[in-house]
C-alpha cells in the first residue's frame, strides 16, 4: 500500500528535520543519481541487444551515455544539479539547462565544480537536439512549491513543448522525474496544461504525493520510487490524502 499525502504534509514532515540541519536536499540527490546511474546502465544494455546492423548506425550517444537535465529556479532544481555533481563525478557526460532565470546557487556551484556543462543556446530547437541525443532526460523543472496552478509558463513550456515530440521516436531517452512530473498537481493530479514530459520513473522523496496516486497525474508518474528521507515518525501525524495498493 502506498499513501500519497499533500505537499503540505510533506513540507510539515520534512520542517523538524530541515531546522536540526539534516541534508534531506543532498540525500534526496544522491538517491536521485542512483537511479539515473541504473537508468544509464539499462540503456547501455539495450544498445548491445539491438542487432549488428542497427548497432552500426547508431550515434554516440550509445557508446557514451550522456543525461540531459532541465533544472528549474527552486528545490527541485537543486536535487537534479546536485545529482548532476555526483554523476558527473562518476564520469558521466551531464548537460544542464536551465529553464528559469536563476539556479540554486550552492548546487550550481557544486556541478560547476564536478565538470558539468551548462548549455549557453536555450533555443527550443537545439535543446530538443540535445534530448534526442542523451541517454536520460532529468525532469528537474518543477516541484511541490509550485502554485494553485502547475502549468509551465514562459522558456520551461517552450523548451518542453520542443522535446515532446522527441518521446515519441522508438530511440528516445529515459525520462525520470524529479520528485513528480513537472506540470503535474502534486495534490489532485490534475494536468491543466499539455506540455507535460511523461516520466518513465518518478523519484519522489519523504513521501509520495497524492497527485502522483490520482489521475491523471498517475498516468505521467511512470513507475513511482519513494525515497526515504526519514520523515516516517512526522507522516503519522497526518492522514494520507490517498492509499493505494
Amino acid at each position: 500500500m502506498v499513501a500519497g499525502y499533500t505537499a503540505a504534509q510533506v513540507r510539515a514532515a520534512e520542517r523538524p528535520h530541515i531546522e536540526r540541519g539534516e541534508p534531506l536536499m543532498r540525500m534526496a540527490a544522491s538517491a536521485l543519481a542512483a537511479v539515473v546511474r541504473e537508468q544509464l546502465a539499462r540503456a547501455v544494455e539495450n544498445s548491445t541487444e539491438q542487432p549488428a546492423s542497427a548497432r552500426a548506425s547508431m550515434d554516440r550517444r550509445d557508446a557514451s551515455p550522456t543525461v540531459l537535465v532541465l533544472a528549474g529556479s527552486g528545490d527541485n532544481g537543486g536535487d537534479a544539479l546536485f545529482a548532476a555533481a555526483e554523476l558527473a563525478g562518476d564520469g558521466t557526460r551531464v548537460e544542464v539547462v536551465p529553464t528559469g532565470a536563476r539556479l540554486h546557487d550552492e548546487a550550481r556551484a557544486a556541478a560547476e565544480h564536478a565538470g558539468v556543462r551548462f548549455a549557453d543556446d536555450v533555443e527550443p530547437q537545439r535543446v530538443a537536439r540535445l534530448a534526442a541525443g542523451a541517454s536520460v532526460l532529468v525532469d528537474g523543472i518543477l516541484g511541490t512549491g509550485t502554485s494553485a496552478d502547475p502549468a509551465l509558463r514562459g522558456r520551461a513550456r517552450e523548451l518542453v513543448a520542443g522535446i515532446l515530440p522527441i518521446l515519441a521516436d522508438a530511440r528516445r531517452p529515459i525520462v525520470v522525474a524529479v520528485d513528480l512530473p513537472s506540470g503535474v498537481h502534486p495534490d489532485d493530479g490534475s494536468v491543466p496544461d499539455p506540455a507535460v514530459l511523461a516520466a518513465d520513473i518518478t523519484v519522489t522523496f519523504g513521501a509520495a504525493k497524492a497527485g502522483l496516486l490520482l489521475e491523471p497525474g498517475a498516468d505521467y508518474a511512470g513507475e513511482l520510487r519513494v525515497i526515504d528521507l526519514g520523515l516516517g515518525a512526522e507522516l503519522e501525524r497526518f492522514t494520507p490524502l490517498v492509499e493505494r495498493g
